[in-house]
């Protein structure tokens, strides 16, 4: 093809035109064909860590060395296939994405129409911090109520694929609620454990789905430890799905990051904050966005990550603060945000690779602070976020304070679920009235709202 025709087509079609770039061509080398405009791309897993290859069409959790598996596409082919106009026509979930999900087969996909949340400003808000680009990505909308929907969608789809019949795994609610969701939708059985202390109602979300379901007087990792436990007894009958001990729940949450960059015309904000515990989010938004770099879709820097944890659970945080790549677990670990109360992580160093590479950083905040986020924010935007969506609120205001957020940064929060799975954070203390009462209306009723 001519130089001249090559260029102008690929400013027409907004993508690249021909043979990669070498470096793009060997950065996931083929571990077997692949047939044109396939429904995924996966060619195989590589280890986190020691990049040991694996197959992908088996079973597999974590590679030889103990550390996470990734799942690795034929990006230099797709790049040359796939249109962002294509993309742009599908159903707005997040299969609209499939060539750079894991499933082979869509008759395979389980779905509850999950993705494509949401992106809205936070003007009030914003401007209470002096970041007047301030943007949430809304994930309480989504099936089960959090973002852990996108995880359980692709990670039960990829596993009934596979052969899978039951699935197993810790949770600290949400998780376990979304994957049972999940399995029920598949037809697949599953086995939950959680914390005693998880949110109430993710413990009925599992119950009603059908889970056999056991509560914890400890953390996730004590009922991660019975998991592991059961699994190894069960002879085969269980797969355990745990946090990053199977590659594909992370393939569900790095939509996130596809779908911001698709919403933002396919370029980056200029710093994304998200709530850590596991990290899965965080690390997945990251993996989508270098994939989508190497595709050639996005030309600018990557964004500057934020790993926001809480006081009370702060193991990221205390890492990132003394250059470490691993960080050691968090002791006596307890925070209002309980879905990242987690002491320690396995993917720990991808959380760190991530916030190092993009020049972020990792930030704690106490339980006061977001929970006081959490209720300016319904009132002032409608946005009732769950604690831990709360706590990048709280975050970005300590960073606005400190100067490493300028007011002209466009800034993205991730609010991972609805405030309604945790209805105890909200105190409420509304007068009863007896029949024939007469109100007591407020003389200033917008004040309370946050309107002018």
């Amino acid at each position: 093809m001519l130089p001249g025709l090559l260029r102008l087509m690929e400013y027409l079609l907004g993508v690249p035109v021909g043979v990669a770039s070498p470096e793009v061509a060997t950065s996931a080398p083929m571990k077997g064909p692949i047939v044109a405009m396939s429904y995924s791309y996966l060619t195989h897993l590589e280890c986190a860590r020691c990049s040991r290859t694996y197959a992908a069409d088996i079973v597999q959790n974590l590679c030889k060395c103990g550390n996470p598996l990734l799942a690795r596409y034929d990006l230099p082919t797709l790049r040359t296939q796939l249109l962002k106009a294509d993309v742009a026509s599908r159903q707005p979930s997040l299969w609209r994405y499939h060539e750079l999900l894991p499933v082979r087969s869509e008759q395979n996909v389980v779905s509850l129409g999950e993705g494509m949340t949401p992106l809205l400003p936070l003007a009030r808000i914003g401007a209470s911090m002096g970041l007047p680009k301030l943007l949430v990505k809304d994930e309480g909308l989504i099936p089960t109520g959090t973002f852990k929907a996108r995880g359980a969608s692709v990670g039960v789809s990829r596993a009934a694929e596979l052969g899978v019949r039951n699935i197993a795994m810790p949770t600290n609610g949400n998780a376990g609620a979304a994957w049972a969701t999940y399995a029920a939708r598949a037809g697949l059985g599953s086995l939950i454990v959680m914390p005693q202390d998880a949110p109430a109602i993710t413990q009925v979300e599992c119950a009603v789905a059908g889970a056999e379901l056991y509560l914890v007087r400890g953390l996730i990792g004590d009922a991660g430890q019975m998991v592991g436990q059961a699994v190894a007894a069960a002879n085969g009958r269980y797969f355990d799905a745990s946090t990053l001990k199977e590659p594909y729940r992370l393939e569900g949450k790095k939509t996130m990051g596809l779908e911001l960059a698709e919403q933002l015309g396919w370029r980056c904000p200029d710093v994304i904050l998200y709530p850590t515990g596991g990290g899965v989010g965080l690390i997945g938004i990251h993996k989508a966005l270098k994939e989508l770099q190497q595709m050639g879709w996005i030309r600018s820097e990557l964004p500057r990550l934020v790993a926001v944890q809480a006081s009370g659970c702060a193991p990221i945080v205390r890492a990132f603060e003394q250059g470490h790549h691993s960080a050691q677990p968090w002791p006596d670990a307890r925070t209002a945000a309980f879905g990242i109360t987690v002491p320690k992580a396995l993917g720990d160093f991808l959380i760190l690779d991530a916030l190092y590479e993009t020049k972020g950083t990792a930030v704690a905040v106490d339980d006061a602070d977001l929970l006081a986020e959490q209720g300016q924010c319904a009132r002032s935007e409608g946005v009732f976020m769950c604690p831990e969506g709360a706590a990048t609120l709280a975050a970005a205001r300590q960073l606005r304070r400190s100067g490493w957020l300028d007011e002209n940064d466009e800034v993205i929060v991730l609010n991972t679920g609805t405030g309604l799975i945790y209805p105890e954070t909200v105190p409420v203390a509304a007068p009863t009235l007896e029949v024939g009462d007469h109100l007591r209306v407020s003389e200033e009723p917008h004040r309370r709202s946050g309107r002018e």
